[in-house]
């Protein structure tokens, strides 16, 4: 249980005392209320605001309650002194003790520190990158997919059992001109000069293998025969190709999905029509007209009778059509019948989107509350990424034809750089990858700020080392008001992880290790000019002990957070 947690179970308890004595009426809710620090460290350790958030359903101001609720938090152990400030919220002041017992605690618990049951067993879905598979990945490709990945792994920290979902679009028409494309790479391979790429082909290098591949294979069987022949097989050949290359090319950021879900294989398996047909008994389908757009018509515009969702009914802006006046299905509509497939196996569902897909995400999130009965569904959008180089706009890649790939970022600086970099932001926000930047040795550089503290945290072992100081048993009792502060600073991490994952936003466990990373930085410094205040104590090994368990405490919520980033921890700079 964390420090917070505790003291939260504290509130309760006390709560339930003047519950029992009719002080405040029974039942009232208190999923309001938080216990956090202040945000003027100098007004105490802890907040809450349980008074200002019960006193009106209580019949009661908050100032009064607050008044009822400070003796009983003064009892608490651990508690030196109980404020009541402004309105009516409570701070809380902790003796040292704590401080000492939670230091302990990070040192103890390892790289468990953090971990939490407080996803209650709940399986969530978080599908990411859902790339077409019609050629390599991009670095428009990996700010949702280290998004993802880190969420994933935040969920699973905090007690979700968690399945990474990749949804493959192989149904479209984008495979069908993956198969040409790549029956002209074919030809090409057997000797057949096949000139400038036609305009709407994928016109990359990375089809010449594919093309080579079925020369070997097939000979000249399909070079003249009819389309009708070989374009099922060179669109399912082609996407098993692509689908290898993405995988490799997710597997240099450390990404492994568990479940390759295939739109085509969400149509064969009846998932659609058993989707309408629920939709249908529940009164939600039916066959209609769009209205006109808004504006000027376009010249192609005509009323057509389609079958629609009524999506309005779960908030969006109009009923949406799931299949074409023609019969044949809309995206949306197998996109509902897939949510519902990945709906069946969990309780909650997480869509990581590109922000161009803004415009569909109410009729996505009506379509599952139709059909799940209203289950937890979150979906994050996530800007572009912006390549630069010293401030200059990167040249596109010729292999990949009109893109930079992940790999070239990744062999260039690195994976830790790039999955660091990009929780360097919200995901919502936008983002420049400058390649000088993001290698730079500077505290503007967030990825080198937080490594080099790990770093310096590993240095200091070694010279304790070398010095013949190993850590031991230690007396962290001597350790000053601007040590505890850290160790103040670095007890709020299993907070932070609890509403990062809550909040499915994950680049709050980075700017937290950025923060930790300054304080102790700080800390570091002040022996620059005070031999005395460095944490090795060249005549003073007990105060040495004492100050590499802080080292090593702050080292470990480094480690801690930066694995559920995906990151490794830097042993040396």
């Amino acid at each position: 249980m964390t420090l917070y947690n505790r003291f939260a179970e504290e509130i309760g308890r006390i709560l339930d005392s003047l519950e029992a004595e009719g002080a405040i009426p029974a039942g009232l809710s208190r999923r309001a209320i938080t216990i956090e620090p202040p945000r003027d460290p100098s007004h105490g350790d802890l907040a809450t605001n349980a008074a200002m958030v019960l006193a009106k359903p209580a019949g009661s101001n908050p100032r009064a309650l607050a008044g009822l609720l400070a003796p009983k938090l003064e009892q608490v152990e651990g508690v030196t002194a109980v404020e009541i400030a402004g309105p009516g919220f409570l701070n809380l002041r902790l003796a040292n003790e704590v401080w000492h017992e939670e230091l302990a605690t990070i040192l103890g618990e390892g790289g468990d520190y953090g971990r939490s049951t407080a996803g209650n067993g709940h399986r969530v879905n978080v599908e990411y990158v859902s790339a077409n598979p019609t050629g390599p990945m991009h670095m428009g490709h990996c700010r949702g997919a280290v998004v993802g990945d880190a969420l994933a792994s935040l969920l699973a920290f905090v007690g979700h059992p968690v399945t990474r979902e990749y949804y493959i679009n192989d149904a479209g028409a984008q495979v069908q001109t993956l198969a040409r494309s790549a029956h002209l790479r074919y030809r090409e391979a057997l000797g057949e000069d096949i000139g400038e790429i036609p305009e709407g082909f994928y016109p990359g290098d990375y089809l010449k293998p594919v093309g080579i591949a079925f020369a070997a294979e097939f000979g000249t069987r399909y070079v003249d025969a009819p389309e009708s022949e070989w374009l099922a097989l060179f669109r399912t050949r082609a996407v098993a190709a692509m689908m290898d290359m993405i995988r490799a090319d997710l597997a240099l950021l450390g990404i492994h999905h568990d479940v390759f879900a295939s739109e085509a294989a969400v149509q064969d398996a009846g998932k659609v029509e058993a989707a309408f047909a629920e939709l249908r008994a529940k009164g939600l389908l039916y066959e209609g007209v769009l209205e006109a757009p808004k504006g000027e018509l376009p010249d192609d515009w005509e009323p057509t009778e389609m079958t629609l969702f009524k999506a309005t009914e779960f908030g969006d802006d109009q009923d949406r059509p799931v299949r074409k006046s023609d019969g044949g299905l809309t995206y949306f509509g197998t996109d509902l019948a897939y949510h519902a497939q990945k709906a069946a196996e969990a309780d909650e569902l997480i869509d990581i989107w590109g922000a161009d897909h803004a415009g569909t995400v109410k009729r996505i999130q009506a379509a599952v509350a139709a059909l799940t009965g209203g289950k937890r569904f979150d979906v994050k959008l996530v800007q572009m990424v912006k390549l630069l180089r010293n401030g200059e706009p990167v040249k596109m890649s010729k292999r990949a034809g009109t893109f930079v790939t992940l790999a070239d970022v990744v062999n260039e600086v690195g994976r830790d750089v790039v999955r660091f970099t990009m929780l360097t932001r919200k995901a919502d926000a936008q983002m420049d990858f400058d390649f000088a930047k993001v290698v730079e040795a500077s505290k503007d550089n967030p990825v080198f700020y937080v490594q080099y503290a790990h770093a310096r945290v590993r240095s200091v072992q070694r010279k304790a080392k070398e010095m013949g100081l190993d850590q031991g048993a230690s007396d962290i009792t001597l350790l000053d008001a601007e040590e505890l502060e850290l160790v103040k600073l670095a007890a709020q991490f299993p907070r932070i992880v609890e509403q990062a994952a809550n909040t499915r936003e994950p680049h709050r466990v980075a700017f937290y290790l950025y923060d930790l990373a300054a304080a102790f930085h700080a800390l570091w410094n002040r022996g620059n000019d005070r031999p005395d205040r460095r944490f090795l104590v060249q005549d003073n090994p007990e105060m040495t002990r004492a100050r590499l368990s802080l080292a090593e405490g702050l080292g470990q919520i480094v480690r801690n957070g930066l694995a559920i980033m995906g990151v490794a921890a830097a042993e040396e700079m």
